[in-house]
């Protein structure tokens, strides 16, 4: 190659600039190839442990954790990472590993690591205290104790994944995720069956900034726990409720009065506008197989609540399995079955 730039010619490939190296790096979708690349020579590993700060191995298919552990010392600068397996594969000293060299990350998926320990969450509160984003979902090993440990140095998660974490996600844990975690905006519970109202409520306290929550298959929670996250979490869009047959009208009407309570009246017409593009509420829930539920509870709530929809290719408000809740219709759908054609019925003769 010959190529010159500046008075400098390029005649092999450790003489093209970092600069350059750096925006090639970061034009490379497919992370196999940079992993190949770096070792090209020395100059383009030293540019890729620079410029790489996003990194997915989920391709991985044998020996993730060999990877992992000589792939980590050379990505200092590393902010995502996703290991994200099909079997599990990933070990603790991996991730022990990570928390070793990997201090900006960000962003980590650990999902469907099933032979993870505690370990892991230790090293990683010491290793990377700037975590936004986990996702240790299906990650079986891990233990409340463990979550506890964890939140009380990464206090600036954002976004935490904890669905089929049985034994990590118990009240024991959300009170710690309460206490340490105050700018948390989405929590995942899918299936954690040991979360009780007390883990809920800590969370409807310490996370007022709450906005996404999944409490499907938490069968233990009650009303209480959706009053709780009515009363204090006022940027709740998304919840769901699926399969949390203990939940009657108590809890529907406790999102209704919510609502009531945040709007005020606009001082001006351009104010009014804006409040409704931008309305906050709910935008989707989840009360498939609440069992307990009356029409007239959930109809309230879909008028209180505009963006949930019960209409076709809309369905941000799903209610499979009541049903007796077969007459809840958003305002949109209503209006569908008005403008619906008249056809009169034509008698025989």
């Amino acid at each position: 190659m010959m190529t010159k730039m500046g008075r400098a010619a390029i005649t092999e490939w450790k003489d093209i600039p970092m600069e350059l190296l750096l925006r090639i790096v970061s034009l490379v979708d497919d992370h196999r190839t940079i992993i190949m690349a770096s070792q090209v020579c020395i100059g383009w590993r030293e540019a890729i442990s620079l410029g790489l700060t996003h990194l997915c191995l989920s391709w991985c298919k044998n020996n993730m954790s060999n990877l992992v552990i000589s792939l980590a010392p050379k990505l200092q600068n590393l902010q995502s990472l996703v290991l994200r397996q099909d079997k599990p594969q990933l070990e603790d000293i991996a991730v022990e590993t990570i928390a070793r060299h990997c201090h900006d990350l960000q962003d980590l998926d650990l999902s469907k690591s099933f032979k993870l320990t505690d370990r892991s969450l230790y090293a990683l509160a010491h290793g990377c205290p700037n975590l936004v984003k986990l996702n240790i979902s299906g990650c079986t090993s891990f233990s409340d104790h463990g979550i506890e440990y964890l939140t009380g140095f990464c206090r600036k998660l954002k976004i935490l994944n904890l669905c089929g974490c049985v034994g990590a996600a118990t009240d024991l844990a959300l009170q710690a995720i309460g206490r340490n975690c105050n700018q948390l905006q989405s929590l995942n519970l899918g299936w954690c069956e040991n979360v009780g109202d007390v883990g809920v409520m800590s969370l409807a306290y310490g996370c007022p900034d709450l906005r996404t929550l999944d409490l499907c298959g938490c069968v233990c929670i009650t009303d209480d726990s959706v009053i709780a996250l009515a009363n204090r979490c006022p940027h709740l869009t998304s919840l769901g409720l699926y399969y949390c047959k203990n939940i009657t009208d108590r809890a529907m009407y406790s999102l209704v009065h919510s609502q009531g309570k945040k709007k005020k009246p606009p001082t001006s017409m351009w104010e009014s506008i804006k409040a409704r593009k931008g309305e906050e509420g709910l935008k989707s829930l989840n009360i498939s197989q609440c069992t307990a539920l009356t029409p007239s509870a959930v109809q309230a709530l879909c008028d209180c609540f505009p963006a949930l929809h019960t209409c076709s290719g809309r369905h941000s408000l799903v209610m499979s399995g009541c049903l007796n809740l077969t007459s809840v219709h958003c305002a949109c759908a209503v209006q569908a079955h008005r403008n619906l054609p008249y056809i009169p019925h034509h008698h025989a003769h």
